[in-house]
């Protein structure tokens, strides 16, 4: 008679112990059904699934494994399971799998205990937890230290909206950002990503700084403002703050682009992703000069953006061509794509402002960073607490995994 047992084993953790716990079980020709091993603080806990075949009795076999379990100095336990408890477990197989990511500086378990009781209300299982992030010391202060926690969770999701609603409320209370995703295939086929360029990879706005040299900050400033109410929309709002930069000086653009400050991660995140055979872009409706100047310093593979007029050395307060807006950018993601031959599931792309959404909604992976209020709202994933590198846990990096 086939017997089937759920074998738990736990204790201090050291070379070795796998490979003589598993050499007892192929003695006996035990098949393995399933097996899960987690090291936390170098205590091991470890679980297999046990099929002994009807020639084999379990007697002696869980004899000699209790035998060398106290040799090993582990403790160790048995369960049966019978038949029919088996197959519901089977059964389970080829449910929706769905990756909830959570990201801050620190992790309290009140948050982690939030995240629980959603999956729970929801009638999720949690199947894994993985830490993603690396070590990192009590004793020696890190501003730049990143904490970040995976949850694989499996199940039918009735209300999905109110699934992702309950999740992303507790970033409105708390220091962390929560990523709610599919674990599927595209989760780790990604081929290409995409930033906005202003607040997003820079953490300035170009044509604020421009606006300054010009002596018309204030009046920039002003029609921003306005844009961001919605009172006037992006195109008419960007050629009216453009205006005010005629007849500013050349010479300025250089100044300016030499001291871009890059935004916390940016190169961290695109140089591990080019190592991946990722393709790297910038959508903006910034300036293509400072745009180049970016894609020089860090390995950027296309650019589109607002290419600035220029006459006898001043800046004519217009720009060549088409203005870059929100629905332009759309056009130009979904081009990119179509030109690698890839999928729009297989596109990352990154901004702050209300124009991006169209592009974030496109994307396989749309993240509004450090964004406004409404475009978090509105966007499907939203990092607010750390820096653009953060975006290789959504993808399940480790930090062991990246330089």
């Amino acid at each position: 008679m086939r017997e089937i047992i759920l074998l738990n084993i736990t204790g201090q953790d050291h070379p070795g112990l796998t490979a003589a716990l598993t050499q007892v079980l192929a003695d006996n020709q035990v098949n393995i059904l399933d097996i899960g091993q987690a090291v936390i603080h170098d205590h091991l806990s470890l679980g297999m699934l046990l099929d002994v075949p009807p020639k084999a009795q379990s007697g002696p076999i869980l004899k000699d494994l209790l035998f060398q379990a106290h040799q090993l100095g582990l403790n160790i336990t048995f369960t049966p399971i019978d038949d029919d408890e088996y197959e519901r477990w089977v059964g389970f197989q080829g449910k929706p799998r769905y990756i909830i990511t959570l990201l801050g500086r620190i992790l309290p378990a009140q948050i982690l205990s939030r995240v629980a009781h959603i999956v729970s209300a929801h009638q999720l299982n949690i199947d894994g937890i993985t830490r993603l992030s690396g070590r990192f010391s009590l004793k020696t202060p890190d501003a730049g230290k990143r904490a970040c926690i995976e949850f694989s969770v499996r199940g039918e999701v009735n209300d999905l909206a109110s699934l992702r609603h309950d999740l992303l409320e507790i970033s409105s209370t708390e220091e962390v950002d929560i990523a709610f995703q599919a674990d599927d295939l595209y989760r780790r086929n990604r081929r290409l990503i995409v930033f906005y360029m202003d607040s997003t990879l820079i953490q300035v706005e170009v044509i604020d700084e421009l606006a300054k040299a010009a002596g018309v900050g204030e009046q920039v400033a002003g029609i921003t403002e306005a844009a961001m109410r919605g009172d006037i929309d992006f195109k008419e709002s960007f050629r009216r703050r453009l205006a005010l930069l005629e007849g500013l000086d050349e010479s300025v653009l250089s100044d300016i682009a030499e001291s871009l400050p890059i935004t916390e991660g940016a190169e961290r995140l695109i140089s591990n992703l080019k190592k991946l055979g990722y393709r790297v872009g910038i959508l903006s409706g910034g300036f293509s000069y400072f745009a180049q100047t970016l894609q020089q310093r860090l390995g950027v593979d296309c650019i589109s953006a607002n290419e600035l007029d220029i006459a006898e050395g001043k800046l004519t307060g217009r720009v060549k061509g088409e203005i870059v807006d929100g629905a332009k950018k759309a056009e130009l993601l979904q081009q990119m794509a179509k030109e690698m031959n890839i999928s729009l599931q297989q596109v990352i792309a990154v901004g702050d402002g209300a124009n991006d959404l169209p592009m974030l909604s496109l994307a396989g992976l749309g993240v509004a960073f450090h964004a406004k209020p409404v475009v978090r709202q509105n966007a499907r994933h939203a990092i607010s607490t750390l820096g653009l590198d953060s975006i290789l846990y959504l993808l399940g990096v480790r930090d062991r995994e990246v330089s």
